[in-house]
């Protein structure tokens, strides 16, 4: 099994470079700050700790279980395996990620294009404790991007706190312009196979789905 190596990064100069959550309608950058802002309290002692939950659903939380994927013998897995639970937020097709703010939202389109490409999952210690703090994006309609996966170091949460909306998305590079919407639906998938999609029900409502999901994310 390979080992699994995720960058971190550290500063706004590291965030902006990775290019993670841009160009529009991409909602990574927004759904990031909405993460840092409002679901996550640091506190004195460097501990982050969460508001509500993640294991009851709220935003649009769900379990994601980083199993492991092999492929011409070659195995791994997204993220590395640090023996807590990982939840996965940022599916906007989901119901209940209506109770995001609606900043977060404004540009899904609703269709499979890049508006809901973009997710960020955590690994939970006991007590609503934030043990790690990751961002990656569907490379198609079935797999995660290991190469576009990156650890958000603490540092650079609290450097995100310090910043308005407009101000942190001008610094990461986000441009609101309007643009011609990327369609997947003609993209062939890949062979890493990190995590798989049901392909029925993709613009319905998500309601009846089961909350618990293992490497797979409904678009």
């Amino acid at each position: 099994m390979l080992g699994v190596q995720v960058q971190t990064l550290n500063n706004m100069a590291e965030l902006r470079a990775s290019r993670f959550g841009r160009p529009w309608p991409r909602h990574g950058l927004k759904l990031l700050f909405w993460f840092a802002k409002d679901y996550i309290v640091i506190k004195n002692d460097n501990q982050m700790v969460a508001n509500s939950d993640p294991k009851e659903g709220g935003f649009g939380f769900r379990l994601f279980q980083n199993r492991l994927q092999c492929d011409n013998n070659i195995c791994k897995k997204l993220l590395p395996d640090d023996g807590y639970t990982f939840y996965e937020v940022g599916n906007l097709h989901h119901t209940a990620s209506k109770s995001m703010p609606e900043y977060v939202r404004k540009g899904y389109t609703h269709h499979i294009d890049t508006s809901n490409m973009d997710r960020l999952i955590i690994s939970m210690r006991p007590d609503r404790i934030v043990d790690k703090v990751y961002v990656t994006q569907h490379e198609d309609l079935r797999n995660f991007a290991p190469l576009n996966t990156y650890c958000i170091s603490r540092e650079l949460l609290m450097i995100i706190c310090g910043h308005p909306l407009s101000n942190f998305l001008e610094q990461a590079g986000y441009s609101t312009h309007e643009q011609n919407v990327i369609m997947y639906q003609g993209i062939a998938p890949r062979e890493s196979g990190d995590t798989k999609i049901d392909m029925e029900g993709l613009i319905g409502d998500q309601s009846s789905h089961s909350f618990t999901t293992s490497n797979r994310s409904d678009w």
